[in-house]
């Protein structure tokens, strides 16, 4: 039975069309589920009895199973997510001052194996349901309205699909995801407060910037592509040059600018040779970048740029004119800082093991998974 989470207002008016009830009681259901957290049609009492009897034989609500929850002592929490009997995703609330980042996982683990994520050491099985992305966010909004340690917390006020997984290898439910998510009968979210992140997979970026409200960042790390196609393999498929007539469709398109992430690998990325051909690549484009520390990962061999090496290349960027921000290190001390979501990923489909670089992974190839 279809999970109503799964449905767009546009979807479920075009349900109760097809059921032969009037369209406009897409928007009174959503109501319910979105803005007074009841699943149970029943409880629903501005639906005529037989209505409410009607669906509750047509669409189902699979409340998420929370394996095991961890907090930070910076006050980040991590969920470990159940998505069936053997695998899970996980999802991280980081609370600040005056808002609330919830960061999210969009497949069972991630094909692309980039080389400082612990996702991609876990395999790739399956991409999450449209029902299994905005769960995490409806659980989590209820959640920290429970939590003693949560009372003087803020609400959650971003969305990054920055989690598990590559967002745009699930594009169709990542897209529906969003169109919930800013929704007002939804979750009501601001456009500039949900954001895809990409590692660069160019045919889908163009159809986010056509289809999707999204803001968009994008992994670059590095600026030329010898370097980029070690730390991040897809760029074998889609190179510099093709990410970047990409990015410059979608600034074009919607006049928005982009965040480019870039995490910090000792003696790999971080020289001042690195920091002046990054400034050379993005200093005519409206872009921002965000310095990322690495986060050690059991049994990879990477190591931290220095704070010094971190600020060396901060101050580069800022001189040619590029707004550049150091990303602070949150719940690294549950792995929930960037690039540690491991999740449980079994009975892999799709193994793609590439560290042959800088991890001693054998290698193989993303072609497969990626037109």
């Amino acid at each position: 039975m279809p999970d109503i989470l799964n449905y767009t207002r546009s979807e479920l008016g075009q349900l109760m069309t097809k059921l032969g009830l009037e369209s406009y009681r897409a928007e009174q259901i959503m109501r319910w589920v979105y803005h007074q957290n009841e699943q149970n049609f029943e409880k629903m009492v501005n639906l005529p009895k037989n209505m409410r009897t009607q669906l509750a034989k047509q669409l189902s609500y699979k409340p998420p199973t929370i394996q095991s929850e961890s907090i930070s002592h910076c006050g980040t929490i991590k969920w470990l997510i159940g998505c069936d009997q053997k695998n899970a995703v996980e999802t991280v609330y980081i609370p600040e001052k005056k808002r609330a980042t919830l960061c999210i996982s969009s497949q069972v683990g991630c094909a692309l194996a980039c080389q400082f994520c612990a996702t991609g050491m876990a395999g790739f099985l399956r991409n999450l349901s449209t029902a299994e992305i905005i769960n995490q966010v409806y659980f989590a909004a209820q959640r920290i309205k429970t939590l003693p340690q949560c009372q003087n917390m803020p609400r959650i006020s971003n969305i990054v699909f920055m989690g598990m997984g590559e967002p745009l290898l699930n594009e169709q439910n990542v897209f529906r995801a969003v169109e919930i998510l800013l929704d007002d009968l939804g979750f009501g979210l601001s456009k500039h407060r949900v954001t895809v992140s990409t590692s660069g997979i160019v045919p889908a970026m163009h159809r986010l910037t056509d289809q999707c409200q999204a803001a968009l960042a994008v992994s670059i790390h590095a600026a030329k592509n010898e370097t980029r196609s070690k730390i991040v393999p897809i760029n074998r498929r889609y190179d510099i040059n093709r990410l970047i007539e990409a990015c410059d469709y979608y600034t074009k398109k919607t006049g928005r600018s982009i965040t480019y992430e870039y995490v910090m690998l000792n003696e790999h990325n971080d020289s001042t040779d690195d920091a002046i051909a990054l400034a050379a690549l993005l200093g005519p484009r409206h872009a921002k970048v965000n310095l990322i520390p690495y986060n050690r990962i059991p049994n990879l061999t990477l190591k931290p740029s220095t704070s010094a090496r971190i600020e060396s290349f901060r101050r580069i960027l800022q001189g040619k004119g590029i707004v550049t921000t150091v990303r602070k290190t949150r719940g690294d001390d549950i792995a929930a800082a960037c690039g540690q979501l491991y999740g449980q990923v079994h009975e892999r489909n799709k193994r793609i093991a590439d560290y042959q670089f800088l991890t001693p992974f054998p290698r193989n190839s993303t072609a497969a998974l990626i037109d």
